[in-house]
């Protein structure tokens, strides 16, 4: 996949009117858009060509959307934005907690839509951030070239946004960096998510690294400020 090749996305929403009109406007911007209206043949649809994102409705007829990102991340690495009217935090970190990089609540603006899947998608085709090199910290080796990351040679699958984390924290070794700093160094903006949207992220991202969650030795919390990558090699 070349850097200008065009975004193919996934939409799936059964809101016929709110799925015609998105469509439109992201086509309208040169995004490739195939729009389905229930969450099996979105599902089913997601496996079968290779999409850069999925928009993703949560409540859907037949499989909720949920049940479809959780299935998705258990087979395929494709970013995937959640899209709800349901807006509590709660709601958000569950979507978070089931594989989904963004949440975004109805009603939405198309334009700042536009700009979170070109977002996500950059992240993942490797464009974000600084000229790309390896970045070696204690048992960690992240090689921004590939955007794979191994811990004592052993390989990690982590999403786009979980690297994007890895890499801001990894470029500042033993420097605590707040939420607010995390959201703006991995997502380019921190008014797109919110504060809890990084705790999730980071749970997950320490699971892969292997590192205990509750004495952490390698991604450690800072109660009140942040978090930091411990720039020495953990025993």
């Amino acid at each position: 996949m070349t850097e200008d090749a065009p975004i193919k996305v996934l939409l799936v929403e059964d809101d016929e009117r709110l799925g015609q009109l998105t469509a439109r406007y992201l086509q309208s911007h040169g995004v490739l858009v195939t729009l389905v209206g229930d969450g099996i043949a979105g599902q089913a649809e997601a496996l079968r060509r290779q999409y850069d994102c999925v928009l993703l409705d949560l409540m859907l007829p037949g499989r909720d959307g949920l049940e479809v990102c959780r299935n998705l991340r258990d087979r395929v690495d494709v970013p995937v934005i959640m899209l709800t009217a349901r807006g509590e935090e709660a709601d958000q970190v569950i979507g978070l907690e089931a594989g989904a990089d963004e949440y975004v609540t109805k009603p939405f603006s198309a334009r700042a839509l536009l700009a979170r899947v070109r977002a996500v998608v950059r992240r993942a085709r490797g464009r974000a951030g600084p000229p790309q090199r390896q970045l070696r910290i204690g048992p960690l080796v992240i090689d921004e070239a590939t955007m794979a990351v191994t811990r004592d040679g052993a390989p990690l699958d982590l999403t786009a946004y979980e690297f994007a984390i890895l890499r801001a924290l990894a470029e500042r070794p033993g420097r605590v960096l707040s939420r607010e700093q995390l959201l703006d160094l991995a997502k380019g903006g921190a008014e797109l998510s919110f504060d809890r949207s990084i705790d999730v992220h980071v749970s997950r991202l320490r699971a892969k690294l292997g590192d205990d969650a509750r004495h952490p030795r390698l991604l450690k919390t800072v109660r009140g400020a942040g978090y930091l990558l411990a720039d020495d090699d953990p025993a």
